[in-house]
């Protein structure tokens, strides 16, 4: 039997911060349930099992409420399987109530109980919809009395955390807690959960999907659905992640010298996240440049610019004018003693961070448009 396990569509999500650029995102998000149908398709599996937090919120209009049905609607071979999570928990007058009011296709079940579900004849799914934000219980514990019969595949599908992934311990009170070894306590041959935003595995029999459409750059760098294969209770799963994500979020950070060949790195960044045009990038600058080095980076990040989907820079840089810098100013002349006079005070250790700094982005002013 072969199934595919997705989780934390969050569909509906804003994405405020990138302007104009949000609606591609928005997008992205539908693509991606669509490329899950295709992996379904394509590999046989019958089942599509989505692991909460179908949407991002737990009020979405109707319209954000009827878009992925629509684009599940168009893979009526395969079934597909929704569960309430942290962010679209299931309770009265909430998504999952009007959702069924609306009439989802046929071949889309809505999971708002904790009862068996019949995949096949020898397969049963035991869901743990979440019906609050924020639950205290364990709601996988149900699934070790869950009786099914022998030789049965037994399938989990739960949204909540095994572990806080590296949360200061004294940070809050951990909500939404899973056993990491509920798979062998309740017999389960696989658990398919949702919540941590990366691929994941647990142990053998427990993983997490992560997101089929990253949104952050502490996520994924690509969003993945996983293709389960089960060939018979007890039997160990086979595991495959397969990409069926749009955008890829990357991060960087390096320290640059004059000296640092930036179209090298242009062009491990264009080998790694092909194509560059869909790359979300977060790159980070540090190092002290000649003006000349400093103006060549501008150019070179503006380039970048327009080459990536977006762009965020932080630079952390200083301005050391070397001896040309200052040629290229005045030769001779009151610009030239203007322009040591700021250097001087740019490499004044006297001096406050902020007075220095000062003094660099005058000096960066002054030598450009004396070479403009």
């Amino acid at each position: 039997m072969r199934v595919v396990h997705t989780a934390d569509w969050q569909i509906g999500k804003p994405f405020v911060r990138f302007g104009a650029k949000a609606e591609a995102f928005r997008a992205a998000r539908l693509d991606a349930v669509e490329a899950i149908g295709r992996l379904a398709v394509a590999e046989g599996a019958a089942h599509v099992l989505v692991a909460g937090d179908v949407f991002d919120s737990d009020t979405p209009t109707n319209v954000t409420l009827r878009a992925p049905l629509e684009r599940m609607r168009g893979f009526a071979a395969v079934t597909w399987h929704l569960l309430p999570g942290n962010h679209d928990a299931h309770r009265p007058g909430g998504p999952w109530e009007r959702m069924a009011a609306l009439g989802p296709p046929a071949n889309v079940r809505l999971h708002l109980t904790a009862e068996p579900v019949v995949l096949a004849p020898d397969a049963v799914l035991l869901p743990a919809p979440l019906t609050s934000r924020a639950e205290t219980r364990d709601l996988t514990a149900r699934m070790d009395d869950a009786a099914t019969p022998p030789g049965t595949l037994r399938i989990g599908l739960a949204h909540g955390a095994v572990t806080r992934f590296g949360v200061a311990e004294n940070e809050g009170e951990a909500t939404n807690q899973i056993d990491p070894g509920r798979a062998d306590k309740a017999g389960l041959d696989y658990l398919a959960l949702g919540d941590w935003h990366r691929t994941r595995e647990i142990g053998p029999r427990t993983w997490y999907a992560g997101t089929p459409e990253p949104d952050r750059h502490d996520s994924q760098t690509v969003g993945t659905a996983l293709l389960v294969t089960l060939t018979g209770a007890g039997a160990p799963p086979r595991v495959e992640p397969r990409t069926v994500g749009t955008f890829r979020w990357a991060a960087d950070a390096f320290e640059l010298a004059d000296a640092t060949p930036l179209a090298s790195r242009e062009a491990l960044l264009r080998t790694t996240h092909d194509p560059v045009s869909k790359l979300v990038l977060k790159l980070k600058v540090t190092g002290a440049l000649s003006i000349a080095a400093r103006r060549a980076l501008d150019e070179w990040l503006e380039r970048l610019q327009a080459a990536v989907f977006h762009l965020d820079t932080t630079l952390a840089l200083a301005v050391r004018p070397d001896p040309a810098d200052i040629e290229r100013i005045d030769f001779d002349g009151v610009l030239r003693r203007v322009a040591e006079s700021l250097k001087a005070r740019a490499d004044d250790p006297a001096l406050t961070t902020a007075e220095r700094q000062v003094a660099e982005d005058a000096l960066l002013a002054l030598y450009l448009e004396a070479t403009a």
